[in-house]
Order: structure tokens, then C-alpha cells, then sequence
């Protein structure tokens, strides 16, 4: 599924020229503090067993506090496809400069 998500977002970065991946410092800004939230939630839960991850749907590569690789690269790639579709609205309907405050 993520692949699909970026087949189907991250062309928006070529084709409409958004510029997300450019302003690096910005975007990790902008994803950090809740991926941070989140996988320190995932390793709580993980933990206490609140939850697990289904062997067979994972390529069983496991990062620190035993959460898989999928679940990192779940909190880096849906924020920024949500950030590249939100960026490429603007610039198709024009309401509102792209990528505006590049001062980060």
C-alpha cells in the first residue's frame, strides 16, 4: 500500500513541480513531531501488547522498540503524500501561493 501511495502522490513533485522535497527542513518539521508521537505510542502498545503486527503481511524487518520497518516508513510517507496533495491543489486551483513562507 505504500508503494501505491507513492505511485500515486509523489508524482505531483515532476509533473506540477510543488517543490515539497526541496524544502526538506520544512517538511521534516512538519513530520517529525507527530511521527515522533506516534511510534513512541506504537512502542507503548507494543510493549503492553496492546497490539501486534501480522507476520505474514510484513517484510519482517524490525527497527528499534520491535516496530516493524512499515510502520516507520507508515509515518514518513503518508505525511508527505498528504503534504504533496495539499501543495498541489493550491497550485492547480491557484488560491493561494505554493510553498508560501520559505523561510524555513
Amino acid at each position: 500500500m505504500l508503494g501505491f501511495t507513492v505511485v500515486g502522490s509523489f508524482w505531483l513533485e515532476i509533473v506540477l513541480k510543488v517543490g515539497v522535497l526541496k524544502r526538506f527542513r520544512r517538511l521534516f518539521l512538519s513530520i517529525a513531531p507527530s511521527a515522533f508521537v506516534f511510534l513512541c505510542w506504537d512502542a507503548y502498545a507494543i510493549a503492553k501488547h496492546h497490539w501486534r503486527f501480522d507476520e505474514k503481511q510484513m517484510l519482517s524487518i524490525i527497527g528499534p522498540f520491535h516496530i516493524p520497518l512499515e510502520e516507520y516508513l507508515f509515518f514518513i510517507i503518508i505525511p508527505i503524500a498528504a503534504i504533496m496533495t495539499l501543495e498541489g491543489v493550491r497550485k492547480v486551483k491557484k488560491q493561494w501561493p505554493v510553498g508560501d513562507g520559505d523561510d524555513l
